[in-house]
């Protein structure tokens, strides 16, 4: 916002013009772009003003302070929003007071960091589509900057599809011939060394063991597709080798799954090894396995979002807010979680009805939590390596994504309400 816009915001708040008028952006099926209307949320908080989020409100509305330039800001990017005068706001409280319904107020914009490589990847991220497209501000981090401890500059980290265990996907069988699985190799090996690592499986290790110790310092975790598993394997595999001679030249460690650290790990306890580069899979956590995709019709698979009281588990409530709370599914190297290779400790927020597949689960490490969701993208049902990026423009109204924009604006929240 320019200086000059900036002084005319003031001069409404302080003449008390507006005082009594409110938007709200209303989240439920009358909402025009869904995910744009988080972008409206985070630009708010960017110019110093608070935004209230209303959980189980109407699909999670937002209401902030009216202004002309707000009003503006929302019609430039096709949101729908609502003047409220004070009365009505009133009676809004009133019904949130009296139903499954809390008021959380967002108060500062997290900053964030997506963790992605510097070169182009043969597939996208779909946070970063999403950011994108609802015109939320982040930065680009990587190893360097990870063990550089460049991540206590943000509050808000993802991770992608990414492999933190030095297998490199485990796209050997199908991709090793392949120009740009070759160019990665080669890349992921000269950065390793330019770091002081003589194997990439050490060097992803390090980077593992420093985004954990991040999250346990405070930091705000969100994790899809094989970051969610490859992660907690690497953490678990730390003290061992688990990588075949294809990625790192030298064998496996015969007693490997003895030695793994459960301990280390963020969400998942357990979990039996695939070690073989010819299986295109981790572990027995991910369901089904990417080595013996299990197709559903993509009409029929759904997954259900779990219902949180909204005054007393209002972070869980803050994660799962959607206008729907049946989501089609959407498969990833990491689709979906076995239920019983996850900690007791760990919530799980969203799953297949009458199975033991997990899609969405929250939890708390230290002073942080971390946020692991299954999948992909939600708007491509397979994405296959090489498909075109998702046009978001044609998905405005996605509960998928929404799952994702609503862990963008959790770390805002005021944190002593989030106590209660």
């Amino acid at each position: 916002m320019s200086g000059f816009k900036k002084i005319v915001l003031w001069i409404f708040l302080l003449t008390g013009l507006v005082r009594s008028q409110f938007i709200l952006i209303p989240m439920d099926l009358s909402q025009n772009d869904h995910l744009k209307a988080y972008g409206v949320a985070y630009w708010i908080l960017t110019q110093g003003i608070n935004v209230e989020w209303l959980l189980n409100y109407r699909g999670g509305s937002f209401l902030f302070t009216d202004t002309p330039l707000f009003r503006e800001e929302c019609q430039l990017r096709g949101v729908t929003f609502e003047l409220k005068n004070g009365a009505q706001v009133n009676q809004i409280y009133a019904e949130i007071e009296e139903n499954n319904m809390e008021r959380v107020l967002l108060e500062k914009a997290p900053k964030i960091a997506i963790y992605t490589p510097p070169t182009t990847q043969p597939w996208d991220d779909a946070v970063t589509l999403a950011m994108n497209y609802a015109e939320i501000k982040y930065d680009k981090v990587y190893d360097r900057e990870v063990l550089d401890g460049k991540l206590a500059e943000y509050d808000w980290l993802h991770l992608h599809h990414e492999d933190f265990t030095g297998q490199y996907g485990k796209f050997w069988a199908s991709f090793h011939n392949q120009p740009w699985y070759i160019k990665q190799q080669l890349e992921a090996e000269k950065l390793a060394r330019e770091l002081g690592f003589n194997k990439v499986s050490k060097e992803k290790a390090a980077v593992a063991i420093e985004i954990r110790r991040y999250v346990m310092k405070g930091g705000f975790l969100f994790a899809m597709c094989s970051a969610t598993d490859a992660l907690d394997i690497a953490l678990a595999a730390q003290n061992t080798d688990i990588c075949d001679a294809v990625f790192d030249g030298d064998g496996i460690d015969p007693d490997y799954q003895k030695k793994l650290d459960f301990s280390q790990t963020f969400a998942f306890q357990n979990f039996k090894l695939i070690t073989d580069p010819a299986i295109y899979e981790f572990s027995d956590i991910d369901v089904p396995p990417s080595n013996m995709p299990r197709l559903r019709d993509p009409e029929t698979d759904y997954f259900t979002l779990f219902e949180f009281s909204a005054k007393y588990d209002p972070v869980p409530t803050m994660l799962t807010q959607n206008h729907v709370n049946v989501i089609k599914g959407f498969m990833g190297q990491t689709t979906m979680f076995r239920e019983e290779k996850i900690k007791p400790n760990v919530t799980i927020m969203g799953k297949i009805e009458g199975t033991n597949e997990v899609k969405y689960i929250h939890g708390n490490l230290g002073k942080g939590t971390f946020t692991f969701y299954g999948g992909h993208d939600p708007e491509d049902y397979t994405h296959r390596v090489g498909d075109p990026p998702t046009d978001l423009s044609l998905h405005k109204n996605s509960p998928g994504y929404r799952l994702i924009l609503n862990n963008v604006l959790f770390p805002a929240a005021k944190k002593k309400k989030l106590k209660t």
